[in-house]
This record gives structure tokens, C-alpha cells and sequence, in this order.
């Protein structure tokens, strides 16, 4: 068996309205995804109108690019660094207390390479209380970070990470335990 592209079909997967998406993609291009140091405010305000769950005192830097709001609850005191992808065609849950470094991706979708048609996979992402992903991380679909856990620069995680725990590497792997003081 070969691949065939020309048989994909996702038309299973409905992320929302074609005029809902359409507006956030104009959205997220003024206000969200370009170098400007907008209001943090504004952006809170654009993503709780998207359907968003956005807890107090959470920053966004500039050049973040959020794929749909709705499907992305956020706790209280989170940082998102620039240039944070967050490419949620899924849930994406985020807690409290938590620091997306810069360039950090979080991707909830895949697609199997073992059929012909390359079908899309999707699976939502946890980031529980605590967990901070160091620049340039990936987070793959159905993957928890546990309470506290660290995610190396540099580093992808295509598996579940401990609480407490520091993950290095690509793949991710344990090299020691997160004590805090």
C-alpha cells in the first residue's frame, strides 16, 4: 500500500462555524499573532468572547498564535512567552501557576501514517498547576504534564511527564527530580 493524499477526507472534524473561524483567523492576525505589544487586557477580553476560559492575571506576549479559543481553558497566573503556538483542534487545558516559554508548541493534532488516506488525529493536552515548558518545547497530542513537571529546552514531549519531575531530550526523558524552595 502507497499513500494516497488525494483520498484524505476530515470532513468529520467540524472545529466550529466557517464564519467563527473565520473572524478568530482575523482576530487572531490583528491582535494575537503579529510582534505588536497590544493591550494584555484586549487579548483576555478577544479570547473570553471566543469562548475561552481565561483565569486572572494570565500575560500573552506578542506573536502567539492560538488556533481555537474555545477549545482552551486557562487557569490564573499563566505566562505565554512569544512566538507560542498553541495549535489546539482540541481541548487544551492549561492550570494554574504555569510558563509557556518562548516558542513553545502545543499540538493537538496528528495524522496517522500507517493508512493510505493519512488520516487526522487529534488529542487534547493537559498542563496541570506548576508546569513550565522551557523555549522551544513540544507537547505532543494526549499528553499530560503532571503537577509541576519541566519541559527542557528544546525538548519533545510525546509521552505523559511526572509530577516533579524535570524531562529532557527528543523524546523526553526523566533526568531528575523538580525540587522547589
Amino acid at each position: 500500500m502507497k499513500a494516497n493524499l488525494h483520498n484524505y477526507d476530515n470532513s468529520w472534524y467540524q472545529p466550529g462555524g466557517a464564519i467563527k473561524r473565520a473572524v478568530w483567523l482575523v482576530v487572531n492576525a490583528l491582535f494575537f499573532a503579529n510582534n505588536l505589544a497590544l493591550i494584555n487586557g484586549l487579548k483576555i477580553r478577544l479570547l473570553r468572547v471566543f469562548g475561552a476560559s481565561i483565569g486572572e492575571r494570565v500575560v500573552i506576549k506578542p506573536s502567539v498564535n492560538i488556533k481555537y479559543p474555545w477549545f482552551l481553558s486557562i487557569g490564573n497566573d499563566v505566562w505565554i512567552g512569544e512566538k507560542v503556538w498553541i495549535d489546539n483542534l482540541t481541548q487544551v487545558s492549561i492550570g494554574n501557576n504555569v510558563c509557556l516559554s518562548q516558542g513553545v508548541m502545543l499540538l493537538t493534532g496528528n495524522h496517522n501514517y500507517s493508512k493510505s488516506t493519512f488520516d487526522l488525529i487529534i488529542g487534547k493536552i493537559v498542563l496541570e498547576d506548576g508546569v513550565w515548558l522551557g523555549a522551544q518545547s513540544v507537547v505532543c497530542p494526549r499528553v499530560t504534564c503532571f503537577s509541576h513537571a519541566v519541559l527542557a529546552v528544546g525538548s519533545i514531549a510525546t509521552k505523559d511527564l511526572l509530577a516533579y519531575s524535570i524531562y529532557q531530550g527528543n523524546p523526553a526523558v526523566k533526568v531528575r527530580e523538580r525540587k522547589i524552595g
